[in-house]
């Protein structure tokens, strides 16, 4: 088993609390053992949410593993009914738990409790997060779902949305007012604020839209087959996705498409003057793949930006986004090993990275702006206003979180230009406060601007594979004009095309040879 201090993806186990957790009147008994009881902590403090977790663990410690741990789990799973009294349990084994072969859904079936009992097989050593949403919600639905005659009103199912999804809550909102603008209703959404109740209507439906792939899209299949209800298969992330999606749904509505995009900015702060000089940005996408194929889709037709490399962590998603990629004519990387994936951002030395919070930090260290698209994240990404990524207004909120790293860092390769500036050294205080601006002393403009060479150097190495050159004081300087998050591809750009010339000293002169060189 591999371990590490980062991962995309937790054990299948957590992808079954992630239903529980965002459903009402289900309540989850997890088979584990003291130390693997972190729902509280995953839920209350990352999404901030005012609930607890309906998860009951069984908590067996070492000493218990010399004998019949059974009646522990028997135990736990009468408590849970007599005190949360749900409308039905779901029961399931963490992954330390699987080794001792208990087998928790046997147990719960021969309890006869009063509820609908639904055992969980969820491969801790072969699968992971994502498939446990996955297959956590369509055993809820194959055990509770029935076909049932259709509303009155076309209606539909939204599903997919989970406990700490990413922007789940918003985007289902903003998918409901998508449908409700053609006359659709909402049947049911789950699993994210459904009960098992409503779970036994969802067959009530004329179809499903299916949210996200990764953790609905096997109760989907089931439902198309057992149900007769056809699902979208187009997620509505970016202006272009949700025209699509309109008029996928017009099609198995049978009405009319209709797309009210008067709050729509996105497009035309594309091209305005001021998104310029965004156009041709080099962007690396990685994140799980219904969210990277989306995003790649956004930064090429609706941003301008060049794609450079895109990836996912999900396995399951694999082949899809590999038929992205070809499109894009890039690499795709398929792997949920982080470092793997700070090489390759430090090999395409792009200017933008759209990502998970891993790549949040990886941008940090290699000093590239980074926008989260794509859980896994933190609390920062589960904001309290409304923040949507699906639909119009999720447009605009994308636009908004891409652009302004761009902005932010350009406002920064400013402030370092000017440091030296008698009003914007760091001595001056706030440029709005410049008649107080007072010149620095000559031995502290030569003691910042050393610094500064020191950090800068610190930050590069000066080695090529040639060997070591050495930068020049007005090459240095010159090298700080440029912004800081491709200043390091400038410096490695430069000292390559020295060392293919055998030149050991950079100069001024060197420097823009080499941006000549690399500009054709």
């Amino acid at each position: 088993m591999k371990l590490t201090v980062w991962t995309y993806e937790g054990p299948p186990h957590v992808g079954a609390m992630r239903v529980a957790t965002g459903m009402t009147g289900l309540h989850f008994v997890l088979h584990a053992p003291q130390g693997d009881t972190y729902a509280d902590l995953l839920f209350t403090m990352i999404e901030r949410r005012d609930h607890r977790p309906p998860v009951t663990f069984t908590t067996f410690q070492a000493r218990d593993l010399g004998s019949d741990t059974a009646h522990l789990f028997k135990s736990a799973c009468q408590d849970a009914y007599d005190r949360f009294k749900p409308e039905a349990i779901i029961v399931g084994a963490s992954c330390t738990a699987e080794l001792i072969q208990d087998d928790p859904g046997g147990m719960a079936e021969t309890m006869g409790l009063p509820v609908p009992t639904i055992a969980l097989e969820l491969p801790s050593y072969q699968r992971k997060e994502n498939f446990g949403c996955d297959e956590t919600f369509f055993q809820i639905v194959r055990s509770l779902a029935r076909p049932m005659d259709r509303t009155k009103q076309i209606s539909a199912n939204l599903i997919g949305p989970t406990g700490l999804g990413f922007r789940h809550r918003d985007d289902i909102q903003e998918v409901t007012a998508l449908l409700s603008d053609m006359g659709i209703s909402v049947n049911v959404v789950a699993p994210m604020t459904s009960s098992p109740t409503d779970i036994k209507r969802m067959g009530a439906a004329h179809f499903n839209v299916l949210m996200y792939p990764e953790t609905a899209e096997t109760a989907a299949r089931w439902m198309e087959r057992e149900l007769d209800q056809p699902y979208t298969k187009v997620v509505p992330i970016g202006v272009g996705a949700t025209r699509d999606f309109v008029n996928e749904v017009a099609k198995l509505a049978g009405v009319e498409p209709y797309l009210d995009d008067s709050r729509l900015r996105l497009p035309w702060y594309s091209k305005s003057v001021d998104s310029t000089y965004l156009t041709g940005k080099r962007v690396f996408l990685f994140g799980d793949g219904t969210h990277v194929k989306a995003a790649a889709r956004i930064a090429r037709d609706e941003m301008g930006f060049e794609v450079v490399g895109m990836g996912c962590y999900n396995r399951e998603m694999a082949r899809e986004l590999r038929a992205v990629a070809r499109d894009f004519g890039v690499e795709p990387l398929i792997t949920d090993d982080y470092l793997e994936v700070e090489r390759t951002i430090e090999e395409l030395a792009p200017e933008m990275i759209l990502g998970t919070q891993m790549e949040r930090h990886i941008g940090k260290r290699l000093g590239i702006p980074c926008a989260v698209i794509s859980a896994p994240v933190h609390v920062q990404d589960f904001p309290a206003r409304y923040s949507p990524q699906m639909g119009i207004e999720g447009a605009n909120v994308i636009f908004d979180t891409w652009v302004h790293p761009l902005v932010m860092g350009l406002e920064e390769h400013l402030l370092t230009m000017f440091r030296e500036d008698f009003e914007f050294h760091d001595a001056a205080g706030p440029s709005h406060h410049g008649g107080k601006a007072t010149a620095r002393a000559a031995e502290t403009v030569d003691s910042a601007s050393a610094q500064v060479t020191r950090e800068t150097a610190a930050q590069v190495p000066h080695v090529t594979p040639a060997g070591e050159v050495i930068w020049l004081a007005d090459a240095e300087r010159e090298l700080k004009k440029i912004p800081f998050f491709v200043r390091g591809k400038a410096r490695r750009n430069t000292e390559t095309f020295a060392a293919s010339r055998g030149v050991s000293e950079i100069s001024v002169d060197t420097l823009y040879e080499a941006k000549a060189h690399y500009a054709r």
